[in-house]
This record gives structure tokens, C-alpha cells and sequence, in this order.
């Protein structure tokens, strides 16, 4: 099946990014101007639901339905009141050293929050980590989170996905420049917690690699890529979770973000842009319920 892509809105904001489903609309972020942007399927209006975001970019519901966020601006991960109260900072840290710029993330079934840490762009003069790594936060009986390291082989990772059955994290390896990797990786979880060695899935180098990423209700991993500068372009890639490549849907903008499954059936496909874009189109796909 051909997927065809509408634009529901136009790139006239900047960056988007970050989009989630919310049961009856989607949530998504404007990174530049730091709100959260929210477009109802009903109406197909897209209203402002929440500023002052610190150029928030990813955005991830939990099964209890708390809306958790990576602050890049203020370097820090966040839950969301949905009710529009005061942000809940979950860590800013680790080991005492401010992180980079919280990036994308996963929350698994036991309410543990995954996310990477990069710094893009050329400005790196205020970074306290000497790495670029994967975290996952541990809630504690106190209120508190505990940050923890997951990967220490990771340079710019950007998108990644628990899958299913938890036992593999998928992770987007996004470092730019001659020579540096762009790669799809899969990271064995160990039952307690740690990453064993990675098996590379699909690997993007010289061109753009994968940005964002979510899965079908099958396991299947559905993710953005590409690029106008080389390669195919703007793209929506299909993999098997071995790595084959199953399907790719050409998409009416230069470089895709990020994509979520949304609608009554989670069967249509919500795409953000660099350039600023909202996309949909109906798939012959389906995602996975929060919590299903």
C-alpha cells in the first residue's frame, strides 16, 4: 500500500517535533519558539496547549497518562501536569555534571523514563559530560528519580524505542561529519537493567540517518530519515526488527523528524519536519495502545 501524506500544517513555525498521540489528538512540539502545539482530530484546528517549554523536543505518555518531556533549553528532563500546572523536573544531572541537551525517550512498564543526551550543533562550550550517552530514571520510593547510565559507546544518539517485550532498546547513532556513524542499532537489555553489545541494523552513512522513530503494534520499527542534500531524500523507513527493510514512503518535506501513530485505530501516521511540518497519512498499519 502507497501511503499518501496531507499536510496539516504548513512550515511557517520552525522546527516540530516530539509528536504523541492523547487518545483524541496530537501533541507535538515547536522547538524554536518552546510551546507544545496541539492538533484536534475533530476539528483539525491546532492550538497552543502549553509555553514556556525550554525548547522541549520529545514527548512520551505513560499508561497512567503523565505526559513526560526533553527540555533541551534547560537541559533537563520533565513530567507535564496535564491539568497545566508547574513542570515536575525529574533529573538535570548526573553525577553532578548538568546534562547536554535531553533529546528523545521511552518510558517501559515499569515507569522507568530511557532518553539521550547529545549536543548538536557547534557550541559545546558549556557541556560538563565528556560524553554523548544514553540515561534511563529510576523512580524511588521518596518522590525522587535516580539517574543511571545505560551506554557508553554512543556519540549524538538521537531517536529510540523500547521494544515490546522490553528486551531490546533501539537506538538511533545520528553523529554528522566525515566518518562518524549513522547507524540503527539494537542493544540487548540484560535482566538487570544494563545494555549488552549492539548489533547494527541498518546503517545510513554518508547520508542522513534516522531522527525520530516509533513501532506498529507487529514490532516493526517505523522511522524517519533522509535528507535533500544526498541519498533518497525525505523518507519514512519500514525495518523488521532484524533489520530488513520492509517498506519506504517518499514524504513532501526535506527532512522528517519525527512520527507517531494516531486516530481511532492508531492506524493513521503523524509526521514533524525540521522545515516545520504537521503530516498525516492512512496507513495499513497500526500502533500499540499505551499500555496495551
Amino acid at each position: 500500500m502507497s501511503w499518501t501524506f496531507e499536510i496539516l500544517a504548513e512550515p511557517t513555525n520552525g522546527l516540530t517535533e516530539g509528536p504523541v498521540w492523547d487518545g483524541s489528538g496530537l501533541l507535538y512540539t515547536n522547538i524554536p519558539n518552546s510551546r507544545i502545539l496541539r492538533y484536534d482530530a475533530a476539528s483539525g484546528l491546532i492550538s497552543v496547549w502549553r509555553e514556556g517549554t525550554n525548547n522541549a523536543n520529545g514527548l512520551m505518555l505513560d499508561s497512567q497518562g503523565r505526559l513526560f518531556a526533553c527540555e533541551g533549553g534547560g537541559r533537563q528532563m520533565v513530567q507535564y501536569p496535564t491539568d497545566g500546572g508547574e513542570t515536575v523536573v525529574l533529573g538535570d544531572n548526573y553525577q553532578g555534571k548538568r546534562l547536554n541537551s535531553p533529546n528523545d525517550l521511552a518510558v517501559d512498564s515499569q515507569g522507568r523514563v530511557w532518553f539521550t543526551d547529545p549536543r548538536y550543533g557547534d557550541f559545546r562550550d558549556d557541556m560538563e559530560l565528556d560524553h554523548e550517552s544514553i540515561f534511563r530514571l529510576e523512580p524511588q520510593t521518596d518522590g525522587s528519580w535516580k539517574c543511571v547510565r545505560v551506554t557508553f559507546d554512543t556519540t549524538s544518539p538521537n531517536g529510540l524505542l523500547l521494544s515490546h517485550d522490553e528486551k531490546t532498546l533501539y537506538v538511533a547513532q545520528s553523529k554528522y561529519g566525515d566518518g562518524q556513524k549513522r547507524e540503527l542499532r539494537a542493544y540487548p537489555i540484560h535482566a538487570d537493567g544494563s545494555l549488552g553489545k549492539y548489533e547494527v541494523l541498518h546503517n545510513f552513512y554518508p547520508h542522513r540517518g534516522i531522527d525520530g522513530m516509533t513501532l506498529d503494534i507487529d514490532g516493526n520499527i517505523v522511522a524517519t530519515a533522509g535528507w535533500e542534500v544526498s541519498g533518497p531524500g525525505g523518507m519514512i523507513y519500514v525495518f523488521a526488527p532484524n533489520g530488513r527493510v520492509l517498506e519506504t514512503h517518499p514524504l513532501p518535506c526535506q527532512r522528517p523528524t519525527n512520527c507517531t501513530f494516531g486516530g481511532p485505530e492508531l492506524s493513521d501516521l503523524y509526521v514533524t519536519s525540521i522545515e516545520g511540518h504537521l503530516l498525516r497519512a492512512k496507513t495499513d498499519r497500526r500502533g500499540k495502545r499505551v499500555g496495551a
